[in-house]
C-alpha cells in the first residue's frame, strides 16, 4: 500500500473527521488538499536560541516536568523524543502522561519505551504506521492523532532512584475545531509477573463508548520453548463469552508459527530473543483498518499458555498456564469522555527487569589486572569502569564476581563499544560462550553483551575472561571498555520427581 493511501486510510479509520468530501469537488483531508488549520509546536528548544544550542532538558531522579501545554480546540499530530541516561533499562523508568481538557486523571500513562512499542527497557529500531524508532531506538516518533477541546497537557517523569535522564522533544499540533462526537485518545500500561493461573492476562477493561485501536505485549520468558499458545479474546458490551475469539498469540499479532523480528505498518515484533529462558519479546498490533467498536464496555484479554520443563530440562507440559512468565502490555483506544482507570502504574522497581549490576571498578579496585586501568565515562552505570589494552593477540583479562544465591541466571558483560575497540573471545568460568566478537558498533553507547543463554550458577565466586583476538574492522588498537557484570535471575524450574522403582 502506498504511503498516500495508507495515510488516508489511517485518518479515516482513527479520526473520522477527515473523511468528509468537498461536495462535487476534491476529497478534503487528502495529503494534497488537507483541512486547513493553524500549525503549532511545543519543543525543548533553547529559549536563548540566538546565543546558544542547549536544546536538551535534564530530569533529575523523581522529577516531573510539563513538556507541552496547549489551549484548544486542537489536535496533536506528531510527537518526537530522543533521550539518554546511564541507567540500564531507563525507558521503563521514564513515564509519559497526557491529560485532556483539565482532567486530573491521565488519559495516557505508559513507560516511555513501551509507548513506542519496545518493552523491557530496551531500545530498538522499528517501523510501523503509528510509532517508529530509528538511531538504534533512540529517536522515537508517534503519529497517533490526539484531539482535545479545551486544553492538553503532557508530562514526563523520571522515576529512576539514581540516574538523571536527558530529553529532547517535539509536540506538533494543529489549532482546529473538534466536533463534539470525536473521542479522546487513551493508552494504559499494566503488568503481571507472573499472570494468575486459571485466569487470562488482562490487557484492557474499558467502560464507555469508543473503539479499540492497538496492543503492545511484552513477555520475558521463564522457561525454554514456546510461551504463546494463548488465544486473544474480546468481550464487547458485557458479553460473558468472547465476542471475538482468536487462535493463538502470534496469530493475534498477525504472524504465524512462533515469532521473529518483523516490522509492518499495522503489526510487528520489535523484540525477539528466541525460545530460551530469560528471552524477551515485544509485539505490536494496530487495529487501523479493523477497530473494535463498543457502546458500553470492552474487555481485552489473552491466555498465557506454553511449555514448562523440569530442572533437568525434560518436558513437564506442552500446554499449561503454570509458566511464571513476566507479562506487560499497553492498550490503546479512543473513547468519549473520561475513561475508568483499570490499572495503576506499578512502582519503578517492579517494572524493571530484575537484575544485579556488579560494578567492575569496585570489584577490581584493590588490585587491577595487568593491562587495565580505571576509566571514567559518564555513560557508565556509576561513571566508572575499566579499560583493558591488549599488547598482543591472546592477552586476556579476568573479571571475578560473586553470586549471592545459587540459581538460574542470564549473564551479561556491560561494555562501551567504540571504533577503536577490538575482537575478543568471552568465557564464563572457562567455557567459551562468545567467539570472535568484534566490539565495533555503529553506535557508541553502553550496551550489554549476552554470554550464552541460561546458566545455573552456584553460590560463590565466578569469573568472566576476555581474550584478545586482534583489531576489529576499524583497525587501530585492541582494547576493551567494561562497565559492569549483569546478572538477571530466572525463576527456578520444578524439580523432577524421583522415579518409584518398586
Amino acid at each position: 500500500m502506498t504511503g498516500y493511501n495508507y495515510l488516508s486510510t489511517l485518518l479515516i479509520c482513527i479520526c473520522a473527521a477527515s473523511s468528509a468530501l468537498a461536495e462535487g469537488k476534491y476529497p478534503v483531508g487528502s495529503m494534497e488538499y488537507p483541512q486547513r488549520a493553524v500549525t503549532q509546536r511545543e519543543s525543548s528548544y533553547d529559549r536563548d536560541w540566538e546565543n546558544g544550542n542547549a536544546d536538551a532538558r535534564r530530569f533529575t531522579p523523581g522529577e516531573t516536568r510539563v513538556i507541552a501545554e496547549m489551549e484548544g480546540p486542537g489536535r496533536i499530530t506528531h510527537i518526537w523524543f530522543t533521550s539518554m541516561s546511564a541507567e540500564r533499562g531507563y525507558p521503563r523508568s521514564v513515564v509519559i502522561r497526557m491529560y485532556w481538557d483539565g482532567s486530573e486523571e491521565p488519559a495516557v500513562e505508559v513507560p516511555l519505551g513501551d509507548f513506542f512499542a519496545a518493552g523491557h527497557g530496551m531500545q530498538v529500531d522499528l517501523n510501523s504506521a503509528l510509532v517508529a524508532s530509528s538511531s538504534f531506538g533512540r529517536a522515537n516518533n508517534c503519529y497517533w492523532p490526539m484531539p482535545f477541546r479545551k486544553s492538553a497537557k503532557i508530562t514526563i517523569t523520571n522515576e529512576s532512584k539514581t540516574h538523571d535522564c536527558g530529553l529532547y522533544w517535539y509536540v506538533d499540533w494543529e489549532r482546529r475545531d473538534v466536533p463534539d462526537d470525536v473521542p479522546y485518545f487513551h493508552a494504559q500500561y499494566r503488568q503481571e509477573n507472573p499472570p494468575k493461573q486459571g485466569e487470562d492476562y488482562l490487557i484492557a477493561d474499558i467502560e464507555g463508548r469508543g473503539h479499540y485501536v492497538g496492543t503492545v505485549l511484552s513477555v520475558r520468558m521463564s522457561h525454554h520453548g514456546w510461551f504463546g499458545e494463548g488465544d486473544d479474546r474480546f468481550y464487547v458490551d458485557g458479553d460473558t463469552k468472547p465476542t471475538i475469539h482468536g487462535t493463538g498469540t502470534e496469530d493475534y499479532f498477525n504472524d504465524a508459527w512462533a515469532f521473529r523480528v518483523v516490522n509492518r505498518p499495522n503489526y510487528g515484533v520489535s523484540i525477539w530473543e528466541g525460545m530460551n529462558a530469560g528471552g524477551r519479546i515485544t509485539a505490536y498490533r494496530w487495529h487501523v483498518t479493523d477497530p473494535v467498536f463498543f457502546e458500553k464496555s470492552l474487555k481485552v484479554a489473552i491466555e498465557h499458555k506454553g511449555n514448562t520443563f523440569y530442572d533437568d530440562l525434560s518436558l513437564v507440559d506442552a500446554y499449561t498456564d503454570r509458566r511464571p512468565d513476566a507479562y506487560s502490555s499497553v492498550a490503546f483506544w479512543y473513547q468519549q469522555g473520561a475513561a475508568k482507570r483499570f490499572a495503576e502504574l506499578p512502582p519503578v522497581e517492579e517494572r524493571m527487569v530484575p537484575a544485579t549490576l556488579i560494578q567492575i571498578d569496585e570489584t577490581l579496585a584493590e588490585k587491577l589486572p595487568v593491562g587495565t586501568e580505571l576509566y571514567e565515562e559518564p555513560s557508565f552505570s556509576n561513571g566508572k569502569g575499566i579499560l583493558f589494552k591488549a599488547a598482543s593477540d591472546h592477552d586476556s583479562v579476568e573479571i571475578p564476581f560473586e553470586v549471592s544465591e545459587e540459581g538460574n541466571y542470564l549473564v551479561f558483560a556491560r561494555m562501551w563499544p567504540r571504533g577503536d575497540s577490538g575482537v575478543f573471545d568471552f568465557y564464563l568460568d572457562d567455557s567459551l560462550l562468545v567467539k570472535d566478537e568484534d566490539l565495533f558498533r555503529e553506535h557508541h553507547f553502553v550496551t550489554d553483551l549476552k554470554l550464552g543463554n541460561m546458566h545455573k550458577l552456584s553460590k560463590g565466586e565466578h569469573k568472566i575472561k576476555a581474550v584478545s583476538k586482534g583489531t576489529g574492522k576499524r583497525g587501530g588498537v585492541t582494547q576493551l571498555f567494561l562497565d559492569a557484570v549483569v546478572l538477571e535471575p530466572i525463576p527456578a524450574f520444578e524439580k523432577k520427581p524421583e522415579t518409584d522403582l518398586e
